[in-house]
């Protein structure tokens, strides 16, 4: 019997070899889609849930085997075996191939035993770099609040400052209170009239007053700014401490996801209320920014006000010292020349007293003796010789009109005399009266100079206060 070829036989009609073509062609395409697919999806990784029997087969890369599996059904389809199904076995899955829930979407026929491990560390992947960022706005948080308690304390130091500064200009108007009152206990008669010492201490109080009302209005500004930064390091733990609610299972060491440490400058983001830093973390953070500004201005603001006031403060405390010691100099000076002009006064009454002994005495001599029995022979008028003198008519002798004449010019100037003792007299007391009341008056105003120099402030104040007012 002679054989025959397959090639030139016809078995079946052409449209049921067709119809076998059509269904090897699309399941030639469906399997090369199916390991096309899979080799795009699988990553070798290490098996979770197999089984000791299989791990022997881990290694083995499944790509590889579908590579020669697809080879092999594509030489028995290029050889015209088209009469048989190419039936492809499936490699048996052992838990190589990991998937992501960050990747792509699932494109595996069923999803690897691992899942639920992957679930879980994918969880714990989010639940941890959630609670990094958390750890990193809590830190800039409670940064913000140790800066804004070392900013409360800077700014309570210069409230110190400046009622330290107040206390001293209190007790400045005390001083200056005080003068006033020494210097009214005067002597009324000669020194009772206001003088440039009594303008200084005026000028001083009004300098002291403006300074006074002033620093009182920046220290109200201070304990306001004080009280702001207590609300907002307040309210920057608060939410400190509501980001740390979080925080209890992750250790104190921040770690970021790159394995380094949190700064400051990695927790810069966006508010979002669900996130870790929410829009409360960002506006306690604008808002202890904005204190801490102003606070710092205000500092600057005090330390130049003290600064002002302790060079104007000096300035009128000793413009009024040398106005006083300028007035005891004055005083003691005009003392000093009263005392010489009642010295020359006094000489010039012993002068005159004498000068009116010796005119007393003329006068009693132009008078002659109080007895007619002391009358000498030649001071009589009716003496012989006058008598015969006169026995001629018009021969009259001029004595007795010289002697009344003289009596009268001695009388006169014996009146004047004791006009001008009694006007020396009075005079120098009032020089003396002046002398006297210019020495009480030298010694209130030093008083006073005294008082004031006692009662100095001796604050301790830094040395950036005191720059500048040395000159």
């Amino acid at each position: 019997m002679e054989p025959v070829s397959l090639a030139s036989l016809t078995i079946g009609p052409q449209s049921w070899r067709e119809r076998s073509k059509h269904s090897i062609r699309r399941a030639e395409e469906l399997i090369r889609q199916s390991d096309a697919r899979r080799s795009r999806s699988a990553s070798p990784c290490r098996s979770r849930s197999c089984t000791v029997g299989r791990l022997s087969h881990a290694n083995t890369p499944v790509p590889l085997e579908l590579n020669e599996a697809e080879k092999r059904s594509r030489k028995h389809s290029d050889n015209g075996n088209s009469t048989q199904l190419i039936h492809k076995v499936r490699p048996m899955t052992t838990g190589t191939t990991c998937f992501t829930l960050a990747s792509a979407p699932l494109v595996a026929p069923f999803p690897p035993p691992c899942l639920r491990e992957q679930c879980a560390d994918a969880s714990v992947r989010a639940a941890g770099e959630y609670m990094r960022e958390v750890r990193g706005v809590e830190g800039q948080l409670r940064r913000q609040a140790c800066r804004v308690g070392q900013e409360s304390v800077k700014l309570e130091r210069e409230r110190g400052y400046l009622e330290r500064m107040l206390r001293s200009l209190r007790k400045e108007l005390l001083v200056n209170q005080r003068s006033l009152e020494e210097r009214t206990s005067r002597p009324p008669t000669t020194e009772k009239g206001r003088d440039g010492a009594d303008r200084l201490l005026d000028r001083e109080k009004k300098e002291l007053s403006e300074l006074k009302a002033q620093l009182e209005g920046t220290l109200r500004d201070t304990l306001t700014q004080l009280q702001a930064l207590s609300q907002s390091s307040k309210l920057l733990l608060e939410c400190a401490s509501e980001r740390s609610c979080v925080l209890d299972l992750l250790p104190h060491s921040a770690i970021n996801s790159a394995g380094g440490r949190c700064t400051p400058s990695q927790v810069t983001m966006k508010p979002d209320p669900t996130g870790p830093y929410t829009p409360e973390c960002k506006q306690a953070m604008e808002s202890s920014n904005s204190a801490l500004t102003q606070s710092q201005l205000l500092r600057e603001q005090i330390r130049c006000l003290i600064g002002e006031a302790i060079a104007r403060q000096k300035s009128a405390h000793q413009l009024v010292n040398e106005g006083l010691v300028k007035k005891i100099a004055e005083t003691v000076s005009l003392k000093q020349n009263l005392s010489l002009s009642s010295a020359s006064a006094r000489q010039a009454i012993y002068r005159k007293q004498r000068q009116l002994n010796c005119i007393q005495h003329s006068h009693d001599r132009a008078l002659g003796p109080v007895s007619r029995a002391d009358l000498l022979s030649r001071e009589r008028l009716d003496r012989p010789l006058v008598q015969v003198y006169h026995r001629h008519p018009g021969t009259q002798l001029p004595e007795a009109m010289h002697l009344i004449q003289g009596g009268a010019v001695v009388q006169r100037c014996l009146l004047s005399s004791g006009g001008e003792l009694a006007q020396l007299c009075g005079t120098r007391l009032k020089l003396m009266e002046d002398m006297r009341g210019k020495g009480a008056a030298a010694q209130v105003d030093s008083s006073v100079v005294r008082l004031r120099r006692r009662l100095l402030d001796r604050r301790m104040m830094p040395s950036f206060f005191l720059q500048g007012t040395s000159a």
